[in-house]
C-alpha cells in the first residue's frame, strides 16, 4: 500500500503507552523486575497483566517493520535508509546505557542482591567497568535491549531488500499466498508456537546472542510489519478476519485466566493444563496483533492535530519510562503507602516525568538525537 495509514501511527502511540502500563504493573506482579512494591506479588494481578503479556512485544516489532518501511520508501536507497536508521536507533541507545538507564542496574542489585554502596560509588567504581555483579552486566542497556533489536532486524531487512527485484517479488508473493487467505490465524497461531517452543521459550534473556525463541518471534514479526507496507492484499485479509481474531484472541486470555486461578503462582499444573496454556498464549498473542490492525485499520485511520506530537513523543517516552518506574518505585519503598496508593502514584508519576523528558529534550537540539528526534526543531510529520 502506499500513503500514511494513519490507524498504524496510532496503533503504535497506544502500543508504546500499553507497554509503560505494564511495566508499572509489573512492579507489583510475582514475576521478577528490577524493582518490587508488593512482596512477593499481588498474584490475582497476573490475570488482567496476560491481556497485554503474550503480544505486547510482538506487536512493537510489527509496528516498527511497517514504520521502516515507511521509512525506506521516503530514503529511496538501502544505504541512505541504514544510515538514517543507525543514527536515529544508534545515538539514544549509546544515550540510554551510558546516561539513562544507569539507576536501573543499581536498583536492581541494591533490592535484589543487597548491594552495599551508593548510587555515586556505583557510577564511579562500578557501572562503566565491564563487568558482572551478581550475574547483572556492566554497562547494560535493560530495557533499550528492543532498540539494539530493531537495529540488527534492520540489518537484517536491509540486507533482503538488497536482493534482486524479482526475489523480492517472489518472496512476497509468498508471504501472501500463506497470509492473505483462511491461513491468515492458523498460520500465524502456528509460527509463534513453534518460535516459543525453541530454547528457553517465552524466557528472554534479551542478550542477543542465544535468545533464539526471542528472535524466532520477533524478527519474523518486523518482517510481517514490513510486508503489512508493502502488500496490497494483507490488510484487507485483515479487514476480513480481525473479528474472528478478537474473539480468539479473548478466548486465548479466559484459558491462561483460568490457569492461573486454577493452579496460581508456583504451583505445579498438569502437563495437559500447561499444553493448552502454551498453546493459549500462541493463539492470543497473534490473534490479538491482527484484531488490534484490524480495528486500526477500520476505526482509527483519521488524523488528528496531536497525532504528529504523539508520534513523535513515542520514542523519548520509551527511553525514559522505565528508569523511571524503577526509581519512583524505589523511592515508594520507603513510604507508608498501600498498593493501591503505590500504583496510582508510580502511574501518574512515570506519566508526567515522560512528558517532561520529552517536552524539555525537544527544545534542546544538541540533546534531539540523543533521545531519537531529528535536529530540525520541528515535529516529525
Amino acid at each position: 500500500m502506499t500513503g500514511r495509514h494513519y490507524g498504524m501511527d496510532w496503533l503504535r502511540i497506544g502500543a508504546f503507552q500499553l507497554l509503560i502500563l505494564y511495566h508499572v504493573g509489573m512492579a507489583f506482579v510475582p514475576w521478577d523486575y528490577q524493582v518490587k512494591l508488593v512482596t512477593p506479588g499481588i498474584a490475582w494481578a497476573t490475570i488482567p497483566m496476560f491481556l497485554l503479556n503474550p503480544w505486547r512485544l510482538s506487536l512493537l516489532f510489527v509496528v516498527s517493520g511497517y514504520a521502516s518501511a515507511a521509512l525506506y520508501a521516503k530514503q529511496g536507497s538501502g544505504p541512505g535508509f541504514l544510515r538514517s536508521r543507525m543514527a536515529r536507533l544508534g545515538i539514544p541507545l549509546i544515550f540510554g546505557m551510558a546516561v539513562v538507564v544507569v539507576p536501573q542496574p543499581w536498583v536492581w542489585l541494591v533490592t535484589h542482591f543487597d548491594y552495599g554502596h551508593g548510587f555515586g560509588y556505583f557510577v564511579v567504581h562500578d557501572y562503566y567497568r565491564f563487568q558482572k555483579i551478581d550475574g547483572v552486566a556492566m554497562p547494560t542497556w535493560m530495557h533499550l535491549w528492543f532498540v539494539f533489536y530493531l537495529l540488527v532486524y534492520t540489518v537484517v531487512l536491509v540486507g533482503l531488500l538488497s536482493l534482486p527485484v524479482r526475489w523480492r517479488r517472489a518472496c512476497l508473493r509468498v508471504a501472501e499466498r500463506v497470509l492473505a487467505g483462511p491461513l491468515l490465524l492458523p498460520a500465524g497461531i502456528l509460527w509463534v508456537y513453534a518460535a516459543r517452543n525453541i530454547g528457553t521459550g517465552w524466557e528472554e534473556s534479551h542478550a542477543l546472542v542465544g535468545d533464539w525463541s526471542a528472535h524466532a518471534a520477533y524478527l519474523p514479526a518486523f518482517l510481517f510489519g514490513a510486508a503489512l507496507r508493502w502488500s496490497d492484499r494483507l490488510l484487507p485479509a485483515i479487514g476480513r478476519w480481525w473479528p474472528v481474531a478478537s474473539v480468539a484472541a479473548l478466548g486465548g486470555w479466559l484459558v491462561l485466566a483460568s490457569t492461573e486461578l486454577l493452579w496460581p503462582g508456583n504451583t505445579v499444573a498438569p502437563q495437559w493444563a500447561w499444553t493448552s496454556f502454551q498453546i493459549a498464549r500462541a493463539v492470543e498473542s497473534w490473534c490479538a496483533i491482527i484484531a488490534l490492525i484490524g480495528m486500526a485499520d477500520r476505526f482509527a485511520n483519521i488524523d488528528h492535530r496531536w497525532r504528529p506530537m504523539l508520534a513523535e513523543a513515542v520514542f523519548p517516552f520509551y527511553l525514559i519510562h522505565q528508569t523511571i518506574i524503577v526509581v519512583a518505585g524505589y523511592a515508594l519503598l520507603f513510604t507508608a503507602t498501600g498498593p493501591l496508593a503505590r500504583f496510582a502514584i508510580l502511574l501518574v508519576v512515570t506519566m508526567l516525568g515522560c512528558w517532561a523528558f520529552y517536552l524539555i529534550g525537544r527544545r534542546i537540539d544538541w540533546l534531539r538525537p540523543a533521545i531519537g528526534l531529528s535536529r530540525q526543531g520541528s515535529i516529525v510529520r
